[in-house]
């Protein structure tokens, strides 16, 4: 299971909404084996007004945050993270500068989903990859 967030200023992000969802869901799927037909993606567009940060960033500054099922290994973790900021550089022309990528993992038990807690549910796909 996976939730995710995309933050950014709402006259770079709304644009490319489709887009950048579309290439963080192919880089969910190659690097961690998701499912193709799982896709959960939250755009926050804000005011410029509304979003600070740091000095060298510009307004293309995206913050993706994905929250997930524990059970993925280091080494698929950074798979994602790295694929995230080849295919965001080269199909949406943001530097890895301006992109920040945040993984949050908690216990199946954590999550409630489909009326039960995540431990009890059958997924049709390995977590552990």
């Amino acid at each position: 299971m996976g939730q995710i967030k995309i933050y950014g200023v709402k006259d770079q992000l709304n644009p490319i909404k489709e887009t950048i969802s579309s290439v963080i869901h192919s880089c969910m799927v190659d690097a961690l084996e998701y499912p193709s037909d799982k896709k959960f993606h939250r755009f926050f567009p804000m005011d410029k007004s509304d979003f600070y940060f740091a000095n060298g960033r510009t307004e293309a500054y995206t913050i993706i945050e994905i929250s997930m099922f524990e059970g993925r290994t280091v080494e698929a973790k950074k798979r994602l993270i790295k694929l995230l900021f080849k295919r965001i550089s080269t199909e949406l022309e943001i530097s890895p500068q301006d992109l920040e990528i945040t993984i949050f993992e908690t216990p199946k038990h954590n999550w409630g989903i489909r009326g039960l807690p995540g431990d009890e549910l059958v997924l049709n796909y390995e977590v552990n990859v």
